[in-house]
């Protein structure tokens, strides 16, 4: 014996994508997709209209080319155009130096906030339009605590000029514009103003905190490459106190550049008010060897061209130290590769070969005169480095009065009267996008995971038979919801007698017709309806089903045969005193067990109590006789049967049945579990006919897709 499904290939799971079925699943969850959209886009107005703003202020500073001012100034005239380097100076603004300074100038390291409700409590004052109150706190020093402890810190408002300050089991009274201390914790109150009672939460942090939070909120930009012109950014909740706090950074920031140039011309300065001295000696004693020498030899005058030989000597020797000097300064920013570094040596080389053939001609002179001019070069050398020296003493000295830096504030720190965050629009149509894009991904996740059958082709692809797509009744569901509302859970009873004209008992007509040529062949006239898993709907077609056969004028005996968990007594609204448990048990007429529903003229066997072995019951002779007994005396007997994935009662009951029908839920049971089932009854010796499709909704999503999952079912008995 093979069942219609012995031959037929099974169809391959697919995971094409259909265009078209994810058009219709969307469709179908519109409701779904709008709801959680519309919840994103509140969630985004109200984060909008509570957030807290976020002002921006910006400050401009231009860095002009270092001209340096050590020992000599004319360096620039030996050094190309040379760019002014922002990435140091970037660098510098961010540093701890300048932010410290800043951090200790404002007292960053206290934050005070008024307390209020947490999360929403400040953009609800800002909606409701009340005012924030404010404490300017001057200086504030806590002691070290345990690294990792923040002590509780919390300021009250007495009045205007008085307050009380608690730092764990320390309590503080204090007026305003005084510096209190005690227990090694000091503050100062500049300026209070709130309404008495007003409570602030202090926070105190180390300093390199704040420093770490006050360069998160700041940012160095150039403007263009290599143009000097830096943009200096500070962001933060309060417009005031960023503005002031971005002027500082700017004024720090000016303020060592000076120091720092005052320091270097107080170095050079240094250095010549060493130096002078020992040249002006060297001088001297340069002359007084020339003028004892003259008078040695009795006052030697030097010829018109030694002396053109000596001013061009003495030139040659002030070119040279002059180069010297520059080498100096050269030597510290380049290295000898460098394109101004070669011109300079190069000029050093050429100085020195006019120098050697200068002296070949003093060489060629008379001795006395060559003593003479050598004598005379030293002096007049020793003249001309220390007038240049004297003169650059004299520069440096007002340099260092007057030094101006080579950096200035070209705008100073304004804030941006709007706040820069957040973009209340942006914020809500990216946040709704978003919402919307959550939702459709969880539909179209949905729709890959889901595995259930959709269409009764996909049945029929496999070689099981249709006999009827049962769809979702929308009056019985309405009903139920209604009691459900009500508190009263139990079961609605038969659709087929409070609504006869209901689309599911016209299909259910469909099917009494279909099934009357299909048991034409049958052995007897016993219908078995099982199905594939539990909730498939077993029970509600089959006594629905009994309801419509027995408007035909046929005599119909229904069976709930689930001995585990039958519930169709309380469909009937009947006692479940006597039923098919006690009958197969005991020795009692099969009458005694017949009870009739009057709403639809069949009558019933109910499941009766839970025995310990409905399997065993099942076997024995006695439920042999009982379903001969029934087919006697009935034109159709249908048998309600536990699920047979779940159980083998089905089976069992199977090999007495003349026709037996699976029910399958819509979207709940896949392909493979029917197949299985299939399996199943074939292995028992039972001959299925075909498949009822329960609970189909009509969707725009419809289509073909295949897949499984296992089939594991909890069949026990809950209390």
């Amino acid at each position: 014996m093979s069942s219609a499904i012995t031959n037929k290939p099974s169809p391959p799971e697919s995971n094409e994508l259909d265009l078209g079925r994810f058009i219709g699943e969307l469709i179908d969850h519109r409701k779904l997709i709008v709801f959680v959209t519309l919840i994103f886009a509140a969630l985004s107005v109200i984060y909008a209209l509570l957030a807290t703003p976020i002002y921006q202020a910006n400050s401009l500073i231009q860095v002009e080319q270092n001209q340096g001012n050590s020992i000599l100034s004319s360096l620039s005239q030996v050094l190309p155009n040379v760019q002014p380097q922002s990435a140091p100076e970037i660098v510098l603004l961010q540093s701890r130096m300048v932010l410290g300074k800043t951090v200790d100038d404002l007292n960053l390291q206290t934050i005070i906030e008024e307390k209020s409700f947490p999360v929403i409590g400040r953009g609800w004052d800002r909606l409701t339009g009340k005012a924030q109150g404010k404490v300017e706190v001057s200086h504030f020093y806590l002691p070290t605590t345990t690294p990792g402890v923040d002590p509780d810190i919390t300021l009250t408002v007495i009045s205007n000029t008085k307050y009380r300050l608690t730092v764990g089991d320390t309590l503080i009274e204090g007026m305003v514009g005084e510096k209190i201390t005690k227990d090694s914790i000091s503050i100062k109150i500049d300026s209070i103003n709130a309404e008495v009672g007003d409570e602030f939460d202090i926070t105190y942090q180390t300093k390199l905190e704040a420093i770490t939070a006050l360069l998160k909120a700041f940012s160095v930009d150039e403007q263009g490459k290599d143009t000097g012109m830096l943009t200096l950014t500070l962001t933060g909740d309060d417009p005031v106190l960023t503005t002031k706090i971005l002027k500082n950074i700017s004024e720090n920031y000016l303020e060592q550049n000076i120091e720092r140039q005052a320091a270097q011309d107080a170095k050079s300065l240094d250095f010549l008010n060493q130096q002078l001295p020992k040249v002006r000696t060297d001088l001297d004693n340069s002359e007084d060897k020339l003028n004892s020498y003259r008078r040695q030899k009795d006052s030697v005058d030097l010829s018109l061209e030694a002396k053109s030989v000596l001013d061009q000597i003495v030139n040659v020797e002030n070119q040279l130290n002059e180069l010297t000097f520059r080498e100096a300064e050269i030597s510290q920013l380049f290295t000898k590769e460098h394109p101004t570094y070669k011109a300079l040596l190069e000029k050093q080389e050429t100085l020195n070969k006019e120098r050697i053939n200068l002296n070949k001609k003093v060489s060629a002179m008379p001795s006395t005169q060559q003593e003479v001019i050598r004598l005379s070069r030293d002096v007049e050398s020793g003249r001309a480095v220390y007038m240049q020296l004297l003169n650059r003493q004299q520069e440096l000295s007002i340099a260092k009065s007057s030094a101006i830096g080579n950096v200035r504030i070209v705008d100073s720190a304004i804030a941006n009267p709007k706040p820069i965050k957040p973009q209340k629009i942006l914020i809500v149509l990216a946040v709704t996008m978003f919402g919307m894009i959550v939702a459709v991904s969880g539909v179209l996740m949905k729709v890959f995971l889901r595995r259930g059958i959709e269409s009764p082709e996909q049945l029929e692809e496999m070689g099981i038979s249709v006999y009827a797509n049962v769809p979702v009744s929308d009056w019985l569901v309405k009903k139920q919801n209604e009691k459900l509302s009500s508190k009263n859970k139990d079961k609605f009873g038969l659709l087929a007698a409070h609504n006869p004209t209901d689309i599911v008992i016209e299909t259910l007509r469909s099917l009494r017709t279909s099934l009357h040529f299909a048991m034409i062949g049958a052995k007897n006239n016993i219908l078995m309806i099982s199905g594939a898993s539990p909730n498939a709907g077993k029970t509600f077609i089959s006594s629905n089903l009994a309801s419509v056969i027995s408007q035909a004028d046929k005599k119909v005996l229904f069976i709930d045969a689930d001995m585990r968990k039958g519930y169709a007594h309380k469909m009937f609204d009947d006692k479940n005193d006597f039923g098919l448990s006690e009958l197969l048990s005991g020795e009692d007429s099969f009458v005694k067990g017949i009870r009739k529903v009057e709403s639809s003229g069949f009558d019933y066997i109910t499941r009766g109590a839970i025995p310990p072995n409905p399997a065993e019951l099942l076997m024995t002779s006695r439920f042999e006789a009982l379903l001969k007994f029934a087919s006697e005396n009935y034109d159709i007997v249908i048998v309600d049967t536990p699920p047979i994935l779940a159980v083998t009662d089905a089976a069992t009951i199977g090999r007495y049945a003349g026709t037996t029908l699976i029910v399958a839920r819509f979207e709940e049971n896949t392909p493979k579990e029917i197949e299985v089932s299939y399996r199943r009854f074939e292995q028992g010796g039972v001959v299925v006919k075909g498949c009822i499709l329960n609970g189909v909704v009509k969707k725009a999503g419809s289509y073909y897709g295949y897949g499984y999952n296992h089939y594991e079912y909890d069949y026990s008995t809950k209390d």
